[in-house]
């Protein structure tokens, strides 16, 4: 082999291998300005698998002018990452082999090469290199040495998708322990100060002059929307995925344990019914259902009984609590059930509040 031509290929695999650790985002990039070069090419393109997994090949990675081109299964390239054998042609846009497969943006090139891309284990897809029309065919030699540089970059970039990968797992279980940290400190926290607040101005009831109460209320209300704040934070570090469904049932049983410690016992929880699947939008309806009722009974009830019933059918998402306290008190702000109100009614559901001096019921339902 020429020894400069060796030199760029350990310069090139070298370089590839130090980016698949500190820059895995730029390897392909990387990998096809590399195989131009040491091909002396004017051009490298990096063809890699599509998710359909049909040996269609795509275009990720150019090393000059952007090309957006899908390679056919039947085409030099796709069966070259299929076989592992590499596969070149004096022209690209004559030869038999090739010809029929070559796309609009690379017929302006002529002399043409194509190899394997990957490992055996792991088959990313092709590396090819061109030259213009008036430009000498590819050697033998020199598609020997573009095939072993392309199992040695495709090691590389295998190297550069478990790096990424582990690097991910780290990011979401940091999010998750600030998550942990939001939802098992912060909002118990705020939740204890708004729940004192509601029990100091029912405690010091005539004696507090009416701005004076609304000055508490205002206050109540601040810590509601901090709460609120946080729990969409919380949602938003959990959920990598916002098209997922949340996990409700979890969620239903969290509340009720934060209700029992401020409550001082254990609501009764009653389900029926699959909760797993239930759409998104209508799952943070019932989990702001349950936790505006639970804090109305926490804060002005003085229940000793509370019974929490979540059914979900065929047709209907229903959450019922119900209390044996002493009913919504006149004067208490309820900002709060006519936001659950409207949320119900924006949804084509029925939202209803029952409440007297022996307990309260609120229903709060929504078809699925």
């Amino acid at each position: 082999m020429d020894p400069s031509l060796a030199r760029r290929v350990l310069v090139a695999s070298t370089e590839i291998t130090s980016a698949a650790l500190e820059d895995p985002e730029n390897v392909l990039r990387l990998v096809v300005e590399a195989a131009a070069e040491i091909a002396d090419a004017d051009l490298g393109l990096a063809m890699l698998a599509t998710a359909d997994d049909d040996g269609t090949l795509t275009v990720e990675a150019s090393s000059g002018e952007p090309v957006v081109a899908t390679l056919s299964p039947r085409s030099a390239a796709a069966k070259a990452a299929r076989t592992g054998v590499p596969v070149m042609a004096d022209d690209v846009t004559n030869d038999p082999r090739t010809a029929p497969y070559v796309p609009q943006a690379l017929r302006s090139y002529g002399p043409f090469a194509v190899a394997p891309f990957g490992t055996s284990d792991r088959k990313i897809g092709a590396l090819a290199v061109y030259r213009r029309r008036d430009k000498a065919p590819f050697t033998q030699e020199t598609v020997d040495v573009l095939t072993a540089f392309a199992a040695q970059a495709g090691l590389a970039v295998v190297l550069s998708e478990g790096f990424t990968a582990r690097q991910r797992v780290a990011v979401y279980e940091e999010r998750e322990r600030i998550a942990r940290d939001l939802h098992d400190v912060i909002i118990q926290r705020l939740y204890g100060a708004g729940v004192q607040l509601s029990l100091l101005e029912r405690r010091l009831g005539k004696k507090l002059d009416a701005s004076q109460r609304a000055r508490i209320e205002e206050a109540v209300e601040l810590v509601d929307e901090t709460i609120a704040e946080v729990r969409a934070t919380v949602r938003k570090l959990r959920n990598t995925d916002p098209a997922d469904s949340a996990d409700l049932l979890d969620s239903i049983k969290a509340e009720v344990r934060t209700a029992g410690e401020l409550l001082g016992f254990s609501p009764r929880l009653h389900v029926s019914g699959d909760l797993a699947n239930v759409p998104r939008r209508h799952a943070d309806d019932a989990r702001a259902a349950l936790r505006e009722a639970l804090s109305n009974v926490v804060r002005h009830s003085g229940a000793t009984h509370v019974q929490i019933d979540v059914r979900r059918d065929e047709m209907h998402l229903l959450l019922r609590v119900a209390d044996n306290g002493c009913g919504i008190p006149s004067g208490v702000t309820q900002r709060g059930l006519r936001h659950l109100a409207e949320r119900a009614k924006a949804a084509s559901g029925d939202f209803r509040v029952v409440s007297s001096p022996n307990g309260t019921t609120l229903t709060w339902s929504v078809p699925v």
